[in-house]
């Protein structure tokens, strides 16, 4: 099987695996900084987004699968029984562990084949404009099948696919991991056709069109993709999920095509291009500034809170011996001090943290850069003195320490 993988595909689907779990470890690592309550914050998000996600995809893939079920025309061994001839010839060649069930649907004109997913079954759908335009040689449609178990057998798993995912959002990456597939797919396609030849004429029908497949010249592709070195052919693929139908023909035509390099300049600017899939790349700036707003919305109030909490938090550490002067004070004197000085305190901390006592009742204030804490005393008859803290001036009850909420 390995033959079937073009070399960019063995590459890219470790690298892009590897480097999908980086970033889910640095978001991880990111969020244990920034602290629990970014945590909590990320998973009540993922709680609301993610069954919401999932019921929109149940409702709109079970609406094309029910689409698809209710008119297309399902190929078995007595419904178009040549077909599923093909079928059952390339689920053998390519050893695809069980047949998964293929539909021919009109496709009002357009040739093309896909492979689809729901709920654990595999479905490969040829539109009609393939099977008409394959009649004068019925083997060519083993092309298309081919290349759609080849999406079968290279799909990922959900686990693989959450872990992968942010790796393919990124420039140049993603693109180039959907254009690796695709080449891929098309040497699955390859090792179900006849000749090399047939599988570049098969391949060729979507260039051309179904009149003319079989009477166009492939010599001709060969000089069509040297062509394709230029900045703007060179840009536009970087971009794009599947590479040029002419360096696909040639590919599948011949053991080593002769395939220009493309221009060095047209990945400076690619790089700032974000990837969105088969949706383009205007969307993937669209998707990427969502994500973007979305996570610092989550991210950076959390991490304010957690800055305000860390320099609360060291106030109220650094402000531990004053109360405790305070407390003895009251216990052997049977009386508040008027001031801080009287009690041996001085009114001024490290780190800018300043006391204000209330001689009332003893209340300390505990003024930092981040806001003020205060702490007031509690005594339950002879019982030692406790302290209980709320939030002051200027420190919301999301940024106080936790033993002040």
């Amino acid at each position: 099987m390995s033959e079937k993988i073009c070399a960019r595909d063995r590459v890219l689907t470790p690298l892009s695996m590897a480097i999908g779990v980086l970033i889910w470890l640095g978001v991880a690592a990111g969020l244990y900084t920034i602290g629990l309550r970014a945590v909590f914050g990320v998973i009540g998000t993922a709680i609301v987004i993610v069954p919401l996600s999932f019921v929109v995809y149940l409702f709109a893939k079970s609406a094309a699968i029910a689409h698809l079920r209710g008119n297309a025309t399902e190929v078995t061994a007595q419904q178009l029984p040549e077909l599923y001839k093909q079928l059952t010839f390339c689920c053998e060649t390519l050893h695809v562990p069980s047949i998964p069930t293929m539909y021919v649907q009109n496709g009002n004109g357009v040739m093309n084949a896909f492979a689809t997913w729901f709920l654990g079954q595999k479905y490969v759908i040829l539109l009609s404009g393939v099977v008409e335009a394959m009649a004068p040689n019925p083997t060519g449609v083993r092309f298309y099948i081919g290349h759609e178990l080849g999406h079968v057998l290279r799909h990922d798993n959900p686990v693989t696919a959450f872990l992968r995912w942010p790796s393919l959002r990124l420039p140049l990456l993603g693109a180039a991991f959907s254009r690796a597939r695709e080449s891929t797919c098309d040497l699955h396609g390859l090792a179900c056709s006849e000749t090399p030849d047939l599988a570049a004429r098969s391949l060729a029908a979507l260039a051309v069109g179904a009149r003319n497949w079989a009477k166009v010249s492939l010599d001709g592709y060969r000089q069509q993709v040297a062509a394709t070195g230029g900045f703007w052919m060179s840009f536009h693929e970087l971009l794009a999920s599947y590479p040029w139908t002419g360096k696909r023909i040639v590919r599948v035509l011949d053991r080593n095509p002769e395939i220009p390099r493309r221009n060095p300049f047209a990945y400076l600017f690619a790089v700032f291009v974000p990837y969105a899939g088969r949706m383009g790349a205007g969307l993937g700036a669209l998707i990427s500034i969502y994500v973007i707003g979305v996570t610092a919305g989550v991210a950076i109030p959390a991490y304010q809170a957690y800055t305000v909490r860390a320099v609360l938090t060291t106030a109220m550490v650094e402000s531990q011996q004053a109360r405790r002067q305070l407390a003895e004070y009251y216990l052997s004197r049977k009386a508040i001090p008027q001031t801080l000085n009287e009690a041996g305190i001085a009114g001024n901390l490290p780190n800018g943290v300043q006391l204000s006592l209330d001689p009332d009742h003893m209340v300390l204030t505990v003024h930092s850069t981040k806001g003020d804490l205060i702490f007031t005393p509690r005594r339950k008859g002879d019982g030692p003195i406790t302290w209980t803290c709320s939030g002051g001036e200027g420190a919301k009850a999301q940024q106080l320490p936790t033993s002040c909420r």
